[in-house]
């Protein structure tokens, strides 16, 4: 992350101290600090951001436990030289279809879940192609410590069809991508997968 985002570094470090504690802390006075604590992390993020405090308390007041990092799991379907996106309902732009993790379901259950639904397409999951770290890429500031896992998908049935939270669904080829939602896929991370597209046996991991 870029040094004037630092800021945003700390202010997470400090939500995570302050729901750890708040998670195994006995004592209320020390359930007070932890909750001040974690009031400050907030009291950050809306200072530097568009996002209000009530908004990033609610976001924030929604984790419990240890905090880790989410997991987020991407369908990787190609069609010849081309790349199934959706494009997303939340900001008109295009990704891969996915989303996060669910409690009780594999990665490669998530894959296929999230595939029908926003395609309409039935998957069978292949293989992990990559595991990445969301900080070391250029996507825009989160407000989580974020793993995105990319899994190869091959169409297996199914009909082509938009889903409660995509407007159109397409493939498309390197030259000619849409307009990406960089929160959830960036350039760089698409021209990996076609490039990496026919290696048989490496997972990247970063």
């Amino acid at each position: 992350m870029t040094k004037n985002l630092k800021w945003l570094d700390w202010a997470k470090e400090m939500q995570a101290i302050a729901q750890a504690g708040l998670a195994y802390t006995k004592d209320e006075f020390d359930k007070e600090r932890f909750e001040r604590l974690r009031d400050l992390s907030c009291e950050i993020i809306a200072e530097y951001s568009d996002a209000g405090f009530l908004k990033v308390k609610d976001l924030f007041a929604g984790e419990s436990g240890y905090q880790t990092p989410k997991v987020d799991v991407r369908a990787v379907i190609f069609k010849e030289e081309q790349l199934l996106f959706v494009q997303e309902k939340a900001d008109g732009k295009w990704a891969l279809p996915g989303g996060w993790a669910d409690i009780g379901l594999s990665p490669k259950e998530i894959a296929v879940k999230e595939t029908l639904e926003e395609t309409g397409f039935k998957v069978q999951a292949q293989k992990l192609l990559a595991v990445m770290d969301k900080k070391c890429h250029n996507h825009p500031p989160s407000a989580f410590h974020v793993y995105k896992m990319f899994i190869a998908c091959d169409i297996v049935g199914g009909e082509a069809a938009a889903g409660m939270e995509t407007k159109n669904i397409g493939f498309f080829p390197l030259e000619h991508l849409p307009e990406l939602s960089e929160a959830r896929n960036t350039y760089e991370q698409i021209k990996f997968l076609f490039e990496e597209k026919s290696d048989s046996g490496r997972v990247y991991c970063d």
